[in-house]
């Protein structure tokens, strides 16, 4: 039997994984409910036993790549290692059954546990106030940008609408700003893939209500000019957001704070080893100045004479930007891994990040072009403009190294670098894991000069090969295609 055939297409009629007894309880009242909400027919469900159902997906599960299983360098995304100690720890019966209903006096070591998630937070940056409200790091970008609007509203400066974004920005910070009700406007990068001051200061005046930056850079490097920019958005009265999506390069090493950053946001799945969403649940964090808490979404974290609650009574908050605290377990996650490292374990972290990033960087420059080849921090830019004669392209090279059994770095981004290649190892690999990556981004260089044409056919080694994207754009299959 082709062991690739959808469950649909194994079903045979009468075939079950359990068969139900008679009933030992009265038969329910189907008259009793509402009108149309019975089927007409059953559903159509695949019929199999049990063995080939789990032989099924066991094959599916072997098919899927994962830090778990290879090397997943992808640049931007920190695919770093989720400690398992942490799962155990989120599946501790009292937290994983906890409701959003229940009362917040049995719910005391939840609500301490996020209200020291918040200061430990606070701490790493800097930044006296904490919400976890929002619910991933593009949203946690949303609610600092409408605390921005809702702070110049207050101020009487409504016409601050315009949110300064340098080009090698991730692409959700224009978005950030649109949803906000805010314009974005580009601010160019100089030569040294840096921001370009004289752009950011012909750009700034009385409509502007915030610089955001990512520091360090999409392009894996430190702004050293952040103070200096600092003080420039400062003087023209606007706020500097820092999008915290590389913090795991400097935390425990600067803190915003120190800067000049007024917000920012922190992705717990980048930074604090949680799962990488999949569909979430996920976390986005933001931090703020003491001058911007009182904006912050609702409810937050308070302490009273009965102990820790939430609360939902602040004049001057944005509002609530979604329902329950339904990602508990990945904040609960976040808090062991911080607690686990401690002040110097966070250190270190940072410090074996930038250095394992340079160490790729170093090893591979001479194959591959690295267009800002400076030290770097946690990831670095390279692209194949050594290897276009051959007619080898980006795609090309991401495609062999899946033969190779590597996850591909980031390709195509940021768009700054044409046909960029955008590597992170992070800092839980081994010197062995990158040693052995040195080599196959070696070979796969030297293939590109000896025999081009196993680029472009590649990946060769997996059920699948290159899709027609384009086609899959145009034409999705989206559902399973019943025939009698």
């Amino acid at each position: 039997m082709n062991k690739d055939l959808l469950l649909f297409e194994k079903s045979r009629p009468g075939r079950r994984t359990l068969r139900l007894g008679e009933l030992d309880v009265p038969a329910a009242r189907l008259d009793a409910l509402p009108a149309g909400s019975l089927r007409e027919t059953p559903p159509k469900l695949p019929e199999i036993g049990e063995l080939e159902l789990v032989r099924h997906f066991v094959r599916l599960s072997k098919k899927n790549v994962s830090i778990a299983d290879s090397f997943y360098p992808l640049g931007s995304c920190t695919m770093k290692y989720n400690p398992l100690l942490n799962e155990s720890a989120a599946a501790i019966e009292g937290f994983r059954d906890i409701h959003p209903l229940q009362d917040p006096g049995r719910l005391q070591g939840a609500l301490a546990i996020m209200k020291r998630l918040e200061e430990t937070l606070a701490a790493i940056t800097g930044l006296e106030a904490v919400t976890l409200h929002p619910a991933a790091g593009a949203q946690g970008e949303l609610a600092a940008l409408l605390v921005a609007h809702k702070h110049f509203a207050r101020m009487g400066q409504s016409q601050r609408t315009k949110v300064l974004i340098p080009d090698s920005a991730h692409g959700t910070n224009p978005a950030s700003a649109s949803l906000a009700g805010l314009t974005a406007l580009e601010v160019k990068s100089g030569p040294d893939g840096l921001v370009d001051l004289a752009d950011l200061e012909s750009k700034l005046g009385a409509d502007t209500a915030v610089f955001m930056i990512t520091n360090p850079s999409t392009l894996g490097l430190f702004e050293t000019n952040i103070a200096r920019i600092s003080e420039l958005v400062h003087a023209a009265g606007g706020l500097v957001y820092m999008d915290g999506a590389n913090m795991n390069a400097i935390m425990g090493i600067a803190r915003p704070v120190d800067f000049g950053v007024d917000m920012m946001h922190l992705n717990l799945h980048k930074t604090f080893s949680t799962p990488h969403g999949g569909g979430g649940p996920g976390a986005g964090p933001i931090c703020v100045t003491a001058e911007l808490e009182p904006y912050l979404p609702a409810p937050r974290i308070v302490e009273n004479d009965s102990g820790l609650h939430l609360d939902y009574d602040i004049p001057h908050s944005i509002g609530m930007l979604r329902g329950f605290a339904g990602n508990f377990g990945v904040l609960l996650r976040a808090y062991c891994y911080l607690r686990r490292l401690g002040a110097e374990g966070i250190q270190r972290v940072a410090e074996n990040a930038v250095l394992n990033a340079n160490y790729l960087r170093v090893k591979l420059r001479d194959a591959y072009h690295v267009p800002f080849d400076s030290i770097c921090m946690h990831e670095f830019v390279c692209n194949n403009r050594n290897q276009r004669e051959q007619g080898v392209h980006t795609l090309d090279i991401a495609k062999r190294l899946i033969d190779m059994g590597h996850h591909p770095m980031t390709i195509y981004f940021p768009l700054v670098v044409n046909e960029a290649m955008m590597i992170e190892p992070t800092e839980t690999e081994a010197k062995e894991t990158l040693d052995a990556f040195i080599e196959d981004m070696l070979q796969v260089a030297r293939e590109a000069e000896e025999n081009p044409e196993r680029l472009h056919a590649a990946p060769c080694t997996t059920p699948v090969g290159r899709l027609d994207e384009g086609r899959a754009v145009r034409e999705p299959i989206l559902r399973y295609n019943f025939s009698d």
